[in-house]
């Protein structure tokens, strides 16, 4: 009696999980920014992989591989958000704005300012990192230039 409800209850869990992910590839594909797409692929592809999960450990019922894949459940559930944060943070840290509707910016200034090629690892505005006092470590900056490895 129980093994039809199982049967049906997995195929909906993979069913919702296939269309969280389809809707995680669309976010990723169709948002405008880096933090957007960060917060759609956190968040609709870790629903999509549990819900895609829940639907294998109840095909297979009470095994050893069902242990194995609510363990691979719970690591999705604690990596995809984190991973999602650090790229969030690090996007924050390189100085890209969040996109805003009205910024008054068109499509094809963000297509413009996102092949904008930058050397030396200088910030396309022509700021100088290093220059800022923020307490992090500049090569050569209280050594006159040299480098570190130099015997003075």
């Amino acid at each position: 009696m129980t093994e039809p409800i199982l049967r049906v209850g997995a195929i909906v869990c993979v069913l919702v999980g296939l269309f969280f992910t389809f809707v995680s590839t669309a976010g990723v594909l169709r948002l405008p920014d880096v933090y957007a797409r960060a917060h759609t692929a956190s968040q609709a592809d870790t629903l999509g992989a549990g819900f895609t999960l829940a639907g294998v450990a109840l095909t297979l019922g009470w095994t050893p591989t069902t242990f194995k894949t609510v363990l691979l459940l719970l690591f999705i559930f604690l990596t995809n958000p984190t991973a999602a944060h650090a790229i969030a943070r690090a996007a924050d840290e390189e100085g890209i704005e969040a996109w805003t509707v009205d910024d008054g910016r068109t499509d094809e200034d963000l297509l413009a300012a996102s092949r904008e090629v930058t050397d030396g690892g200088k910030p396309a505005d022509g700021t100088d990192p290093s220059a800022a006092d923020d307490g992090d470590f500049a090569v050569g900056a209280d050594d006159g230039g040299t480098d570190q490895g130099d015997a003075h």
